[in-house]
């Protein structure tokens, strides 16, 4: 996943492990600074690694040229992440003409143990015709 240098992205230990044509494996390292007041990876972090996952992936099946936007996510937390890293396994659920659906699930790889599963929509977003490349 290409990140500029001076993104927020570009400074967080995210890590992609496999990439195929219906699922995506993103790592996402627990340290220190991004651990909640109990030492758990932060939720909106568990939230966000979701759906960077999903999204590439998402944006990996729409066609050339389209783009991808979050229409909806559902995320149920189910155990805190702990010791990390946190592996979000993204799965191609369904890819229509408009939306592409993707299934994720977290895993706390050290602790051994599920720690989010979360659905999400995207809406494909094609090009518009005659839209100016740059601003007035």
């Amino acid at each position: 996943m290409p990140v500029t240098s001076g993104h927020l992205f570009a400074q967080m230990p995210f890590y992609t492990v496999l990439e195929t044509d219906d699922t995506l494996i993103i790592d996402l390292h627990n340290r220190e600074d991004l651990a909640n007041m109990r030492g758990a990876l932060q939720g909106g972090l568990v939230a966000t690694l979701i759906d960077i996952a999903a999204g590439q992936l998402a944006f990996n099946v729409a066609d050339l040229g389209d783009g991808v936007g979050t229409a909806d996510m559902t995320v149920h937390f189910l155990a805190p992440i702990m010791t990390g890293p946190a592996r979000a396994v993204a799965k191609l659920i369904r890819k229509g003409s408009r939306t592409v659906v993707v299934g994720v699930d977290v895993f706390d790889v050290g602790g051994d143990r599920l720690g989010a599963r979360a659905t999400l929509s995207f809406a494909i977003l094609t090009p518009r015709k005659n839209q100016p490349t740059t601003a007035p």
